[in-house]
């Protein structure tokens, strides 16, 4: 027989080719979801007298067809189910949220807790996704910005004009619709959530807009702990969702009035990328898919009128 390969080991508990480790007879704690679940699962796994044993499980972008048995097997013997919101059929399987809560027992506790998106920190940071290539992302960082969409769009391709004029007014607006977002969201979808500590988490909430800092990961799993029991979790010795970090812009700390310093660089699994060269490379990427412009400004024209800069 083939050996395991390392992503098979990593995910070994999952895929059935390690075991569980000697004498730990707890129940079974699933956390589904995307990067961010497998940082939850660490924050829960961390309290000392949690009394359920958790799996480590790939995030559902990555799950194919051939995972299903293993997803089918996990779900059977989970006693809890800890998953993010996630759209029916997710890429055509039988992933998302319904869909697993139907595959685990009438018995298994369920709770479901937000897609944490918080974009305070750094208002023109989007996600986009398209529907005839959902799982596509700009060249450089997984993000797009909504000045480099508005210089594609309008043809200013020089880095010296990327850059737009708004007021603390407009950044402090858009700090607050990014949390409304998310809470209407909580409200619509979620058992726990965690949007009203975001803004008092200062530079510190999130790294990207999608990958929050330990700290909002702690309170979050501070209230799953309350649900499903376990005292609080441990205070992780990384940050667990750190390996990107977003530039940091002078008057966006000055508007929300934080406690901290500029950063005008990208951190990308240690290398340092400037603006500039994030923005010559997208702007190729989005010559070659101008489908992601128009996508752009019809998902956040909302936002793009609250910075002031619509097209």
């Amino acid at each position: 027989m083939t050996a395991p390969d390392g992503r098979t080991l990593h995910y070994g508990e999952f895929y059935g080719v390690t075991r569980v480790q000697d004498r730990d007879d707890r129940r079974t704690l699933v956390v589904w979801g995307n990067c961010q679940a497998e940082a939850l699962r660490i924050v829960l796994a961390s309290a000392g007298d949690l009394p359920y044993r958790t799996v480590r499980v790939p995030p559902v972008h990555e799950l194919t067809a051939e995972d299903i048995p293993h997803v089918e097997r996990l779900l059977d013997g989970a006693d809890v189910v800890a998953s993010q919101p996630v759209r029916p059929a997710y890429r055509r399987l039988p992933i998302g949220t319904a869909d697993i809560m139907a595959m685990a027992r009438a018995s298994t506790k369920k709770i479901v807790w937000p897609v944490i998106r918080y974009g305070g920190l750094f208002p023109f940071q989007v996600i986009v996704r398209h529907p005839d290539r959902p799982a596509a992302v700009p060249t450089g960082v997984p993000y797009h910005d909504l000045r480099t969409i508005l210089s594609a769009r309008q043809g200013r391709t020089r880095f010296e004009n990327w850059d737009v004029d708004v007021s603390a007014e407009q950044i402090r607006s858009a700090a607050i619709w990014s949390i409304a977002e998310l809470a209407r969201r909580e409200s619509r979808d979620c058992d726990v959530g965690i949007s009203d500590i975001l803004s008092s988490q200062g530079a510190d909430a999130a790294h990207t807009i999608n990958h929050p800092g330990n700290g909002v990961l702690m309170r979050l799993g501070g209230r799953v702990l309350d649900a499903v029991g376990g005292s609080e979790p441990t205070r992780p010795d990384r940050e667990l969702l750190g390996t990107v970090r977003t530039p940091l812009e002078n008057r966006v700390v000055d508007a929300l009035e934080l406690d901290a310093a500029e950063r005008p660089t990208w951190t990308l699994d240690g290398d340092t990328l400037t603006q500039r060269e994030i923005y010559a490379t997208q702007m190729l990427w989005y010559a070659e898919h101008p489908e992601f412009i128009d996508a752009a400004i019809t998902r956040y024209g909302e936002l793009l009128d609250i910075l002031g800069i619509a097209s």
